[in-house]
């Protein structure tokens, strides 16, 4: 199969993919489904997930990096924060932990799953990962400020009991971490862009990642093009949040006959909306553009604190239920250990397996404490 053949294939699948989830909300909305209606509804979403990230690549192709790392972050967040909201508006108090537990999965999955693996892919292929430390350093000053602001604090205020906010303390978290988020992606995008620009490093003479890699040097799409792949997003991110709703009463039974932690469904749904963002970063890696990986990491952890806590803020007004956002001891001592890794790993520019594995190992911890804390 030729290229020209392999890329049309794939444009004419992801665009029948975001209608036919469409439809798929449709025929499902208000009804109990079946068993295999659940399962062909949960297949239209996660479909829906992957195209909408493809869509939104092809949006940032045109309008190049960093930009790109930042569409793709901002439509993997909005993903995330709707099935967060649709789950809490029907959850009650059940779901009143579920904004924070997927939140720090994100946080957890792209500080170590995506940066560990992306490190890993690249040491394995070229012994050393190379990037700017610069722009990684201010990405990872960001996560850890933003983290600590909406999910740490919480367990130690006193306003009210509880890992809780008050209602002048969430605002201030709101506001605080729309600011930060504002002025990081102001530093991005417009004032040191430089920084979080790909790291030009020597490569093998026949290709970027080693012998017989030739780098696809793909021409920008169209305006056109790009138009028509930003409405397809769209119906795709609708067609998520519509979909999640029909089958999320399925994922908390099954969560609970399973006997898991609540904390379970959080770790799904950031699992969900960041797969393909993993592979996306894990493509770049292994072209050398290990910035990128990062810079899709780091972005999508500010963006999943920076405009989901804002989100939730707004949509407490009416939710019913407490919103309990502060971690545990467990959590706090993972999240603590996860910022000075980070911190080790970014400075010198520069990384080899040894950190990549340091990091999956992070998040494996993770995500056997979430299902035996």
């Amino acid at each position: 199969m030729s290229t020209a053949t392999r890329r049309s294939a794939l444009t004419d699948w992801t665009l029948v993919v975001p209608l036919v989830a469409l439809v798929a909300l449709v025929l499902s909305w208000g009804r109990d489904l079946p068993a295999l209606g659940v399962v062909l509804v949960a297949l239209c979403l996660a479909g829906a997930v992957l195209a909408a990230v493809h869509h939104a690549e092809v949006v940032a192709h045109r309008v190049g990096e960093p930009f790109g790392s930042l569409v793709l972050a901002v439509a993997v967040t909005v993903i995330e924060v709707a099935l967060i909201v649709t789950l809490m508006a029907d959850g009650g108090d059940k779901t009143s932990s579920l904004a924070r537990d997927t939140v720090f999965a994100a946080v957890m999955i792209t500080c170590n799953g995506i940066v560990g693996l992306s490190l890993f892919v690249r040491a394995l292929r070229n012994r050393v990962a190379v990037f700017n430390p610069e722009g990684s350093g201010a990405a990872l000053a960001t996560v850890a400020t933003l983290a600590v602001l909406s999910l740490v604090l919480p367990t130690f205020t006193t306003s009210k009991p509880g890992p809780e906010f008050s209602t002048a303390q969430l605002t201030f978290a709101a506001i605080a971490s729309l600011a930060l988020y504002g002025l990081f992606v102001a530093v991005q995008t417009v004032r040191h862009r430089d920084y979080f620009l790909p790291v030009e490093t020597e490569r093998p003479a026949d290709g970027p990642g080693g012998p017989g890699e030739k780098e696809d040097h793909a021409a920008p799409p169209t305006a056109r093009a790009a138009l028509i792949s930003l409405g397809l997003l769209v119906v795709a991110l609708v067609a998520v949040v519509g979909d999640a709703k029909a089958v999320s009463p399925t994922i908390e039974k099954g969560v609970a006959d399973a006997g898991l932690p609540n904390a379970v469904v959080g770790v799904i749904i950031a699992l969900l909306v960041l797969l393909p963002e993993t592979l996306a970063a894990v493509r770049a890696a292994r072209r050398g553009r290990v910035q990128t990986s990062l810079n899709l990491a780091y972005g999508s952890a500010i963006a999943s604190i920076g405009l989901t806590i804002p989100a939730i803020a707004l949509a407490s007004i009416w939710l019913s239920g407490p919103l309990l956002l502060g971690l545990g001891p467990v959590h706090m001592v993972l999240l603590a250990l996860t910022v000075v890794v980070s911190a080790l790993t970014i400075a010198p520019g520069r990384a080899t397996l040894l950190q990549g594995g340091v990091h999956i190992v992070l998040l494996a911890a993770y995500l056997f404490l979430a299902v035996s804390p």
